[in-house]
């Protein structure tokens, strides 16, 4: 069904600051694109079907703009440690397991049915450096029905032996081999450019991604400014860049034409702002995994504030959880740390505006995507909050923050909309 109409009442963003929000209205989808939401259903579109979820809180779907799928497997364990030493001791061994096609199968199929069954409708997707199982996971991310970009990691120094590849050349080569098989295999799931950091890789591989990047046209995700000891390590290994971002730059991965996703960002210096403006690289807000890894408080309002492009990230497992509404409460949270602990000068997050960034700002990476307005694709999750009983009446604005906070999304959600199409 590629026409219809769901009634609802709606909650989505006008700007970063307002949300718009509509009691008992109609929003009209048409060949996957909303053409708004509106009182009363208009002439032109009386003989479509009507969804009704009168009463339920209708929301865009939300973007995750950074997670790890294979690290799914340990969320919520080991969370003592500092990022380097998590790695080491956590990341790196598992991620070794998904050379098993049967070990990644089975752990795949959990995630891919878990992220289905959430808020996210979108999502950038670190697997690892195993093409056969990253083509598993990009099979399974393609039937839940989300929009999806998959990554074959890159690695060849500083890693575990059986997470090392041989070489630039051949972790070069794999990766050009996984962007030939994947780019055009699905509808919804497309491949994604993924040093996983620059500790990880050569300069020699960072300079034939780069060259992929421009070859193929695919855009690019990494890490970036998460944590102080890897940024001093950055500077050891790379004496002739001017900081871990120009690390990126001088190989052409930030940016330069290209769609480019940096997670963290929470030690940037100024020059490294203007970069990251300069090029529009999109910044993934991790707010749990900044804090469980002890890695900082990133100062999300001063980059708001220097209009970056600004997403949230779930990053399991060094976040704990999948759910985006987990995520915007961290975001909130956060915010407050930082102003009180770190700059007074800059006011801490209201909820608008970190429901802008886990819908309409990481949306856009993908498109027109995080909203009800006309021309965007129709993405929505539909929570039914009467989960959460009150004694009070509240308004839409009240219930959605409410649903949010306490986490409605594990709890309520009726139905879920991925481009037009109604995957749960």
């Amino acid at each position: 069904m590629k026409n219809f109409i769901v009634k609802g009442n709606f909650c989505y963003s006008k700007n970063i600051d307002e949300l718009i929000t509509k009691e008992n209205c109609y929003a009209v989808c048409v060949d996957s694109i909303c053409q708004g939401v509106f009182e009363h259903i208009p002439k032109d579109f009386e003989a479509l079907p009507v969804l009704d979820y009168t009463d339920k809180l209708i929301i865009p779907g939300l973007v995750d703009l950074h997670l790890h799928a294979p690290q799914f497997a340990f969320r919520g364990m080991n969370m003592d440690m500092e990022l380097l030493q998590w790695l080491d001791t956590n990341a790196f061994c598992e991620e070794a397991k998904y050379s098993d096609l049967d070990y990644a199968k089975k752990a795949y199929s959990i995630f891919a049915d878990c992220i289905k069954n959430s808020a996210t409708t979108r999502a950038c997707i670190f697997a690892t450096i195993h093409n056969k199982s990253t083509e598993l996971l990009m099979d399974m991310m393609e039937n839940s029905g989300l929009v999806s970009f998959v990554g074959k990691v890159n690695m060849d120094r500083n890693s575990i032996k059986s997470l090392c590849e041989e070489s630039a050349q051949i972790s070069a080569l794999d990766t050009e081999s996984f962007i030939a098989d994947t780019l055009d295999k699905y509808e919804n799931t497309k491949p994604i450019i993924t040093p996983r950091f620059v500790p990880s890789c050569s300069d020699e591989l960072l300079k034939k991604l780069g060259e992929l990047q421009k070859k193929y046209a695919v855009p690019v995700q990494s890490h970036l400014s998460e944590n102080l000891d890897e940024i001093q390590w950055v500077k050891e290994l790379c004496p002739d860049s001017k900081s871990y971002a120009d690390a990126y730059d001088r190989f052409s991965l930030f940016g330069n034409g290209a769609k480019t996703i940096m997670a963290h960002c929470v030690h940037l210096n100024d020059d490294e702002i203007e970069l990251i403006k300069k090029n529009e690289v999109f910044v993934a807000h991790c707010p749990a995994s900044n804090i469980n890894l002890r890695s900082g408080i990133s100062p999300v309002r001063k980059l708001m504030d220097k209009d970056l492009k600004i997403g949230l990230g779930s990053d399991v497992a060094g976040g704990e959880t999948i759910s985006m509404f987990s995520t915007i409460v961290q975001t909130i949270k956060s915010s407050k740390l930082y102003q009180r602990l770190v700059n007074s000068s800059f006011s801490a997050l209201t909820f608008e505006n970190a429901f802008y960034l886990a819908t309409k700002g990481g949306g856009e990476f993908f498109g027109k995507v995080g909203s009800f307005e006309k021309g965007y694709e129709f993405d929505a999750v539909i929570i039914d909050d009467s989960v959460l009983p009150h004694p009070q009446e509240l308004n839409i604005r009240q219930r959605v923050e409410r649903s949010v906070y306490l986490s409605a999304d594990l709890l309520s959600i009726n139905a879920k909309f991925v481009k037009g199409k109604k995957i749960i």
